[in-house]
């Protein structure tokens, strides 16, 4: 339901909220939460004491290992990419949690709006019904 004041913003961000349709959307899906695992991280840790750490004291490293693992800048921009993917994950879960409690909330509100509605209704035939009755007795 899209109406004329809509910005580009918010139609972007319903359409980030969309499930994925394709098999590939859903493999992607995945790609924050395994960047962020802690597997990931330790794996990248370990890595970057083996390509960074040991050359500094003296231990020779393999140019074929350097080439395959990288060198620091390669290991860092990883780790940095690993803490993006974390935050990512967190905030989507963040925003899912706030916008599943504005929707409890906003249930509430219609059904305390509901029963005031029904009281105010209540309310008013009391009153016409006592304003007929006495413009009976008058």
């Amino acid at each position: 339901m899209s109406t004329s004041t809509d910005s580009p913003s918010d139609n972007q961000a319903a359409a980030a909220q969309i499930a994925p349709q394709t098999r590939l959307d859903k493999i992607l899906g995945f790609v924050p939460r395994g960047l962020s695992s802690h597997v990931h991280i330790i794996f990248l840790a370990v890595l970057g004491i083996f390509l960074v750490l040991l050359p500094l004291f003296g231990v020779n490293v393999s140019a074929k290992a350097e080439l395959i693992g990288g060198n620091y800048t390669n290991v860092t921009s990883d780790l940095g990419a690993c803490i993006a993917a974390g935050l990512t994950v967190h905030l989507v879960r963040r925003e899912r949690h706030r916008r599943e409690e504005l929707e409890r909330w906003f249930h509430e509100v219609h059904r305390r709006h509901d029963e005031l509605q029904a009281a105010v209704d209540r309310a008013a035939g009391a009153a016409e019904r006592a304003e007929a009755a006495a413009n009976r007795a008058v």
